[in-house]
Parts: C-alpha cells; sequence; structure tokens
C-alpha cells in the first residue's frame, strides 16, 4: 500500500502486509483482507502509523478488485470513493473505472500521477518478496532445533564457522559455547 498526500507519494506511509487469512492465491479477499485492516486501523487509532482515513483509493486492477475494495469498506462501515485502474493488452493502465464499470478520461498529469504511484507500489512489494525470499534462503539446519534462537545460533556459527563444523565439534567444545550446556550439545549433535 503506498499513501500520496496533495498528489506527493509519502514512502514513510508505505505499507506491505502480510496476508494472514486467505490460503492459496486469491487476490481479490487478499485485497479485501488489506483494505479492512488498514481501515479498522484507523478508525481504532486515528493517530496511530496509518493516520487519518483516504480520500479516495486506486485499486491497481478493475471490477473484481472495486468490488473487494467496497466490501471491505461496507464492512467497516466507511464510505470512501474507489476506483481502479485498468489495463491495456500491454499492462499499462489506460483509464480509470468506478464500481459502475464507468471510464473516465486521465489527463496526462493525472496518468503520470497514477504511473509514478503504481511504480511506488511495485517498488514496495518487490522490496517485501525479496527480504521474505531472502529470509527463506538464510535459514539454517539451528533454525528448527528447540532451544537454539538467533543468539546462540550465531554464537555457534561465529565459533565454527559452519554447519559441518558444528556437527564435527564434540560435545565438550559445543559446552564452551555460552548458552549451550551439555544436554542442548547432545541435541545439537544428534539433530545435525
Amino acid at each position: 500500500m503506498c499513501v500520496a498526500q496533495n498528489g506527493v507519494i509519502k514512502r514513510n506511509l508505505s505499507r506491505r502486509f502480510k496476508i494472514k487469512t486467505v490460503f492459496g492465491q486469491d487476490d481479490p479477499r487478499c485485497m479485501q483482507e488489506v483494505v479492512t485492516r488498514r481501515i479498522k486501523h484507523s478508525l481504532d487509532n486515528p493517530k496511530g502509523g496509518f493516520g487519518v482515513l483516504p480520500d479516495l483509493i486506486l485499486a491497481d486492477g478493475g471490477i473484481t478488485q472495486i468490488n473487494a475494495t467496497k466490501k471491505a469498506l461496507e464492512e467497516c462501515n466507511v464510505n470512501i470513493p474507489v476506483y481502479g485502474m485498468v489495463k491495456d493488452d500491454k499492462h499499462s493502465t489506460r483509464a480509470l473505472i468506478d464500481e459502475n464499470r464507468k471510464e473516465f478520461y486521465i489527463s496526462e498529469n493525472l496518468m503520470n500521477f497514477i504511473t509514478n504511484l503504481q511504480d511506488e507500489v511495485h517498488k514496495t512489494a518487490i522490496e517485501y518478496h525479496r527480504k521474505v525470499r531472502d529470509k527463506e534462503m538464510t535459514k539454517s539446519k539451528l533454525d528448527v532445533i528447540e532451544g537454539i534462537g538467533d543468539k546462540k545460533r550465531n554464537l555457534l556459527l561465529n565459533k565454527f564457522g559452519s554447519i559441518s563444523k558444528i556437527k564435527e565439534a564434540s560435545v565438550e567444545e559445543l559446552t564452551k559455547v555460552k548458552g549451550i550446556n551439555e544436554k542442548l550439545a547432545h541435541k545439537l549433535k544428534e539433530e545435525l
């Protein structure tokens, strides 16, 4: 989600949402969840991180995304205008539409603004997906061993340098690492 105020994109108000209630690929339900969470947060906490309610919502998509957004707004008992950004066959926005599928002309200035907003949304989403992917790629076998948290994992890796070196270490060597007792050292040897 990206926010603009007075035509200026406010990067500090951009947010990434981890989907909590939708499993699988269902973009409209994901959109509904995100909008519901965002609106409820503003209603419950008007001086919080999201701030005030928006004057307008631009949904990146057509009638399906508009309907999902409208459902979220109805659920929150809020009335905010919603317009969808309809794409052409080259995936470029060609028009704005409302919930009645009425298309609206986009001036050059408005098109530039929408393009900048879409670029910011995509940049925010890509950064989030990279962060999630990188986190998954840096997981180690130590992360799934009960009793080994980030701190102990880092201490073990700093001392031994790699998982294979930890495997080769004796129980006595492992217990020299702060926080690793004999029982945990045996567990490490067993699970690695």
